[in-house]
């Protein structure tokens, strides 16, 4: 609860308890705010008011949301409609759901309809409180690299009318030997930092490429997806290499198909787009990732070598706001007229593969289709659908 006046505050924090909610934080200015999200480790939805304002909340809500402290907003204010649809733009363009724009001070009702339709949609669950785990350090993802202890593991892609599947991306994962399994969010920030993104990406690919040709010999083909970041695609000799890993392995280039951030796009220097130009040669696949976050230009999209695009998770969890299906739909209508597949990322529920269906996506990814899984878990999981 973000609000100047500490009388409002307590009115609006009375609220909430007497609606169940009990774990409130509470800021009268914005780095009071930031500060309690650090040490608490997040919060699911921010109260405050952006009109009227300089620009300081605006900014916060951007620095939580990067930081995943925070996923929704809700607005304290008396709106014009146009404001307030300049708003929702807002909410999305910085990461986050807008649930709602209610009156000042608030009312019970609207605060209370507010609350339940998030639970229902995402459930009463916490941001993870990434502040508070333990620091990663380069010596410590040094040695892990060396020990073998970052495992590829591997999400379903799915044709969403027949349910078959189309693909897997393969995720990493650091089984670490005190803090149990971590996922990117814990390390990937310290591999960038510390230039090891080309040794983890090499241990995923060998456990992928394994994994291929193991497929193969039991007369099955699957198409893996690796994330790269763009630094990688920098080196001289990354597409030698990839080219190189193909031969020992005795796999075409059509089963892989490389992801790049979109935002990862932008400036990129000749060498990238040799790269990228090099690996479409091979056959492999390249695919914007996180689509929607990033700037790209049109023009961008049509001059690099590009064969899907990957639609961003956040429109999907705001599937019911206007925007975010008028993203969905001209995001499918750009990829048609671009020739290129569209993967919908963040499927997490009947209704949304449905709703997704009725706008004619065709292919998808997420926790109600398929979670990640390790190799065995794959095998187990393609064995109950295949018997």
């Amino acid at each position: 609860m973000l609000d100047d006046y500490a009388f409002t505050r307590s009115i609006h924090v009375m609220m909430l308890r007497r609606l169940g909610v009990t774990d409130i934080l509470q800021a009268s200015d914005t780095r009071q705010a930031l500060r309690e999200l650090q040490v608490s480790g997040g919060v699911d939805i921010v109260l405050c008011d952006l009109v009227g304002r300089d620009l300081d909340h605006l900014e916060f809500l951007q620095q939580a949301a990067r930081a995943g402290l925070v996923r929704a907003v809700a607005l304290c204010s008396t709106l014009e409609p146009a404001v307030s649809r300049a708003l929702e733009r807002t909410a999305l363009l910085v990461g986050l759901e807008l649930l709602g724009v209610m009156s000042q001070p608030m009312r019970m009702r609207p605060l209370h309809r507010m609350i339940q339709q998030y639970r229902q949609r995402r459930g009463e669950s916490k941001v993870q409180p990434e502040i508070l785990k333990q620091a990663t350090c380069a010596n410590d993802i040094r040695r892990g690299l060396a020990q073998g202890e970052f495992q590829a593991w591997f999400q379903p892609k799915l044709a969403l009318r027949e349910g078959s599947l189309t693909g897997v991306e393969a995720l990493v994962r650091w089984n670490h030997p005190t803090r149990g399994l971590l996922l990117p969010r814990d390390f990937l920030t310290e591999v960038l930092a510390s230039n090891l993104i080309h040794q983890m990406f090499e241990q995923v690919l060998v456990q992928g490429l394994t994994f291929l040709r193991d497929m193969r010999r039991q007369n099955t083909n699957i198409e893996i997806a690796f994330n790269l970041h763009a630094s990688q695609m920098a080196s001289d000799d990354f597409a030698d290499y990839i080219q190189g890993a193909l031969k020992r392995y005795e796999l075409p280039g059509s089963l892989l198909i490389f992801e790049v951030a979109e935002s990862g796009l932008l400036d990129l220097e000749p060498k990238v787009r040799d790269n990228l130009l090099r690996l479409r040669m091979l056959g492999c696949g390249l695919a914007i990732d996180d689509f929607g976050l990033g700037f790209s230009s049109l023009q961008l999209l049509c001059r690099l070598p590009f064969s899907q695009i990957k639609l961003d998770k956040k429109f999907v969890n705001t599937l019911h706001h206007p925007i975010s299906k008028t993203m969905v739909i001209s995001t499918l209508a750009l990829a048609q007229s671009l020739n290129m597949s569209l993967v919908i990322e963040g499927i997490g529920s009947e209704w949304v593969r449905d709703s997704l269906l009725q706008m004619g996506c065709e292919e998808g990814q997420g926790f109600f289709l398929g979670r990640p899984m390790c190799a065995e878990g794959l095998r187990h999981w393609l064995r109950e659908r295949n018997p």
